[in-house]
């Protein structure tokens, strides 16, 4: 692994990473979602005739009922099975999120509140590289489903059969999926943002990608909404002296697998520090500090994806996180549980997101509404405040929504206009 240090070009590299190659990305990027926006499903054609070398026709674009049910055929049949297990165990977790609406008296005659809706329509990016992400599927999808959505469609890359693998089809029909298309890339993320002739526009966009995928999630948001930039898998990993080093390099490992995946260990362990920094056969990057409080400070700026703290009391190290997409607590934690059968989602923010992102939870597909509702009395007796607030800021007319419900004289509108300065 590469030592870094802390404050150095390198490590401030680190925290920017999320800006690295971002003006070039953007331009290609830009592209690929205008010439979508214009020319829709004969655009989607293209770019995956371009990129994923298959072509497809219009009526190829979704999904059928056939391959659905041809997908049941070519997996096995225990893994259907290991699968509703999954679905139960994220179950349990996700109905505790449920937000609740309500009501309370603030005052007399003035009672405030909020009102909880789910999204109407979600778009879900499903990637399909070397292997299928089948958990991301369950790991998006359940939870919008749980929260009530009434619409959701699903994009995942086409294979060389001109279909989509059929693990991603099983789960997605077990949890009702509502339409399934065979689009990949930063063009899926355009269909679903604009809707094309063949696509529905969707109101938020969800899921894991590639660099081109999270930077079309990025340029859409305000056509529609997105969950997170969740790129490329990164582990932030917290270890002192009195771990066990086999469980820590395999995490290390693991972490660095994916595609781009970002490995990076933090110790004031000089001895775990040699061990990992002379590894060859290690990637990602080791960082020295001075004791665990130093490195929980170096976890909130580089504000990683996933922070396992391997430490003997990682409670109480927990206590001073702030920045980061999930903490996994202890030895026996690795964060491989949470890509897959822990509960919460494994759609998380990465490249530093996690300062101001969550990670996709139940309330990522609710929306809400504050609830007023005042007595007569209760408006008259605000009138004042609403009369001075009117003045400063010179919008009469708000004044006057008032003042002809409290019954004021039309004339004593013009004390309203706030003064003017004279000048010499």
């Amino acid at each position: 692994m590469k030592s870094i240090k802390v404050g150095s070009a390198a490590f401030e590299a680190l925290v920017n990473r999320n800006d690295q190659g971002r003006r070039r990305l953007q331009q290609k990027v830009s592209g690929i979602l205008e010439s979508v926006r214009t020319d829709g499903d004969n655009a989607l054609i293209k770019f995956t005739k371009k990129f994923d070398k298959i072509e497809l026709t219009k009526k190829e674009l979704k999904v059928s009922e056939a391959e659905i049910s041809g997908a049941y055929q070519d997996i096995k049949p225990e893994l259907v099975e290991t699968l509703k297990k999954i679905i139960k165990n994220i179950n349990k977790f996700y109905k505790n999120q449920m937000p609740k609406s309500w009501m309370m008296k603030h005052e007399a005659g003035i009672e405030l509140g909020e009102k909880f809706e789910p999204i109407e329509k979600v778009g879900v990016y499903v990637p399909s590289g070397t292997a299928p992400l089948v958990s991301s599927v369950y790991m998006t999808v359940l939870p919008a489903r749980i929260a009530g959505v009434k619409k959701i469609i699903m994009m995942s890359p086409p294979n060389k059969y001109k279909s989509i693998d059929p693990h991603i089809l099983v789960m997605a029909n077990l949890l009702k999926v509502d339409e399934i298309y065979k689009i990949g890339g930063a063009q899926a993320i355009g269909a679903m943002a604009f809707g094309t002739k063949t696509i529905p526009a969707v109101d938020k966009i969800i899921g894991p990608g590639n660099e081109f995928v999270t930077e079309a999630k990025r340029q859409v948001f305000g056509y529609c909404d997105i969950d997170m930039l969740a790129g490329p898998s990164e582990a932030f990993v917290i270890a002192n002296h009195n771990i066990n080093v086999d469980y820590l390099k395999e995490d290390l490992l693991a972490q660095a697998e994916p595609h781009k995946g970002l490995s990076i260990l933090v110790t004031p362990s000089k001895k775990i520090f040699n061990i990992f920094h002379k590894d060859p056969a290690m990637r990602g990057f080791v960082v020295k500090v001075k004791n665990l409080n130093e490195a929980v400070d170096v976890a909130n700026r580089l504000a990683p994806e996933h922070l396992h703290l391997m430490v003997k009391s990682p409670n109480r190290l927990c206590k001073r996180v702030s920045n980061a997409g999930a903490i996994f607590l202890g030895e026996y934690t690795p964060v491989a549980l949470g890509d897959y059968v822990a509960g919460p989602s494994h759609v998380l923010p990465t490249g530093g997101t996690a300062r101001f992102f969550s990670g996709l939870n139940l309330r990522t597909f609710i929306k809400s509404s504050h609830v007023i509702s005042y007595s007569k009395k209760a408006l008259c007796a605000s009138a004042d405040w609403v009369k001075e607030m009117t003045a400063l800021e010179k919008l009469e007319k708000h004044w006057d929504s008032v003042r002809v419900r409290c019954g004021v004289a039309a004339d004593e509108a013009a004390a309203v206009k706030a003064p003017v300065a004279k000048t010499e």
